[in-house]
């Protein structure tokens, strides 16, 4: 390193940029609301069918007929998906499970496939599959290993591509992109120990230098997926603001091997055992000024935007495990027999494969619809892709659990012992294990209900505008109000009918048009619903976490048996032998969904919600502390909650390189 960088950035300097930056301890709720809010795109440009769902705007229009692929990507997918099929049939993944890491030659034969470059366009060296056979490949791959569909869900949907199609230069892209396809393994560097959801308490910084030729990287990273093996990083830290530098937290690419990066250790989880994530620490990590991604204080912008189809990887892998578990749960309930019977034909087991089978077939359709309407570009398609994340993780999960209570004993015992002892090999418990993580991934169950609810009733925080603020005084309100009354004048009598009350509407559907006829009227009923909230509680309906999740469920139920109908509509017209086979499975679907969006609107108002949060409070409390007495608790003193700072016995770099030299040219003549 030159004298000449190094005098660029003083101590003194450094300290003081530091000190002017946010700290944890400071940050309260209107801050960490603030630095959300900013965060959050504002604006609709293009039609979104998901918002509609919620503002009693059923325009099936927007997502039917189901959307096709081109035939340029139907080509180079299919290829791409059959060189997949051939490689992965050659990977031991009894081998990942057992040695807890995905061997080098997976990553290498990865690589050589063109695995890490599915959504890069081509003329960066990409695949240039698209959202759509890109998810299909994550279906496949999460058929067979959900580790290797989290190193690649991971490199491509949050680490390096996906942020710098979205925000980078093109020199920056011709820089990065073709390394990326070609196997660099990229990371996505933003939870921190005290950083989860709340990004507000960022204390990573990023300090500008005198010249601003560069910043200084200083800061702590938990749970860094690929973070282990990565070559390239998208670091996001905190820019001081001051005289000609706006500040904010702002994204980064980062060279994994730059002095003062270290990986202190390798986290071990209940799942997805072959996964490669860290303990990241950045001590005085220099950064070029040109890979500084987006402007100042964009970062959150970017990842939030980048996560709008990003977060498609884990509803497509949740289909493959669907699609998996169906199999097994068909091929077993045939093969046991109890009292005279195959275990598939007593009720109750039954119950559970018509469950499998039905959400696999929505889970499915959910998928490719999504990805569509990503690679069309033509609709805003943010709330479709969390709903498809917050719904598929839930019921991928389910599907797991009633797959592991179908196998009974077998579905607890390893696949490894089964094998051990003469019996076929399945992993229904590894299967639940590896599933358990997306309801946490990319944000929690919790935390996207939040996030959906915020765009969901959007258009009702808009029109209330400084109704909604208590700080203001009577006569403001009243002008607020005035305002209000005129959009709710325009609205309201749009939800008391429409085309779901006309016994012939869509009679296209044929067998399905009944299940449409009752989501055009929910969408109705829900939205009806909200504006009682509104009218009801006001600017404190953001804290009704019970309602507003409710909300949400039910136009996530909303979505997936719309999908279902239009992709059952599809398949008959392409595959009049499958018609009959869809429209079973799209209508068993639709009914099993509307069991539980009836009880999701009753329970919007007949509830525990308000006991349930009185009994928690005094439960934090303490007031019920001797409920816990006769039992003892091995984790006490084993270490504090949340560590500060990293461990005395850590300081080892973990991180390694797994891919050895790919030509970045390799994919440079696909086609």
């Amino acid at each position: 390193m030159s004298a000449t960088r190094e005098s660029a950035v003083t101590p003194v300097s450094r300290a003081d940029a530091a000190a002017s930056a946010p700290q944890p301890a400071a940050v309260g709720e209107q801050e960490s609301r603030a630095v959300a809010e900013a965060a959050r795109e504002q604006e609709w440009r293009k039609p979104s069918f998901a918002k509609g769902l919620y503002l009693g705007q059923f325009d099936l229009s927007l997502i039917s007929p189901h959307p096709r692929p081109t035939a340029e990507r139907v080509e180079r997918g299919e290829a791409f998906l059959a060189d997949l099929e051939t490689f992965l049939r050659t990977v031991d993944v009894a081998r990942i499970e057992r040695e807890a890491t995905i061997p080098d030659d997976v990553f290498q034969g990865l690589a050589e496939l063109g695995a890490f470059g599915m959504k890069i366009p081509v003329e960066y060296g990409g695949r240039g599959l698209g959202q759509f056979f890109y998810n299909r490949a994550l279906v496949m791959i999460g058929s067979v290993n959900a580790s290797i569909g989290a190193l690649l869900s991971a490199h491509q949907s949050v680490g390096v591509p996906e942020p710098l199609m979205l925000a980078g230069t093109e020199e920056q892209k011709r820089r990065w992109l073709p390394r990326c396809a070609a196997g660099a393994v990229s990371a996505f560097l933003l939870t921190e120990p005290e950083v989860g959801s709340d990004p507000a308490r960022l204390q990573a910084t990023a300090i500008p230098s005198e010249d601003g030729s560069e910043y200084v990287l200083d800061g702590t990273k938990l749970w860094t997926t690929n973070g282990v093996v990565a070559e390239l990083l998208v670091v996001m830290a905190r820019v001081p603001k001051s005289d000609g530098h706006r500040g904010g937290i702002t994204a980064f690419i980062v060279e994994a091997d730059a002095p003062g990066i270290t990986v202190h250790r390798r986290n071990a989880f209940m799942g997805l055992r072959g996964l490669e994530n860290g303990l990241t620490s950045l001590k005085g990590v220099r950064v070029p000024a040109a890979n500084l991604v987006g402007q100042e204080g964009q970062g959150l912008k970017i990842a939030l935007t980048t996560l709008n189809a990003g977060r498609l990887a884990i509803p497509a892998i949740c289909a493959g495990a669907g699609k998996w578990s169906l199999k097994i749960a068909r091929e077993w309930s045939t093969a046991r027999v109890q009292w005279g019977r195959p275990v598939g034909e007593h009720a109750a087991v039954a119950h559970k494969i018509a469950f499998i089978a039905a959400t696999t077939f929505a889970l499915e359709a959910v998928v490719d619809l999504s990805g569509m309407l990503a690679d069309e570009d033509r609709k805003d398609i943010r709330i479709e892709a969390a709903l498809a994340k917050l719904w598929a993780s839930e019921m991928g999960w389910r599907i797991a659990d009633e797959l592991v209570q179908i196998r009974g004993g077998r579905g607890f015992e390893t696949a490894a012992s089964l094998q051990a002892r003469g019996e076929r090999a399945v992993g229904a418990e590894q299967l639940l294990r590896d599933l358990r993580i997306n309801r946490i991934f990319e944000g929690s169950t919790e935390i996207m209900r939040l996030l959906i609810a915020r765009e969901a009733v959007d258009a009702h925080l808009t029109a209330a505008g400084d109704l909604i603020d208590p700080k203001l005084e009577i006569a403001d309100k009243l002008r607020a109000a005035a305002s209000a009354s005129g959009f709710y004048a325009r609205w309201l009598p749009k939800l008391v009918a429409g085309r779901g009350d006309l016994p012939t509407a869509y009679d296209e559907f044929g067998a399905l048009a009944p299940h449409l006829r009752y989501v055009e009227r929910t969408s109705r009923k829900l939205a009806r619903a909200t504006f009682y909230g509104m009218a009801r509680w006001q600017g404190a309906l953001e804290r009704r976490q019970g309602f507003l999740g409710r909300v949400v469920d039910v136009g996530a139920e909303l979505f997936a048996v719309s999908a279902s109908c239009v992709r059952a509509a599809m398949i008959a017209a392409d595959s009049p032998e499958h018609r009959r086979s869809a429209t079973q499975l799209a209508h068993a679907f639709a009914e099993q969904s509307r069991q539980r969006t009836d009880r999701l609107l009753a329970e919007l108002w007949d509830n525990t919600d308000a006991t349930d949060e009185r009994l928690a409070s005094r439960v934090l409390d303490g007031d019920y502390a001797w409920l816990e007495e006769g039992i003892l608790d091995p984790s006490e003193g084993t270490g504090p909650w949340i560590t500060e700072a990293i461990p005395a016995d850590a300081m080892a770099d973990v991180h390694r390189r797994v891919i050895g030299s790919v030509s970045p040219e390799l994919g440079a003549d696909r086609d």
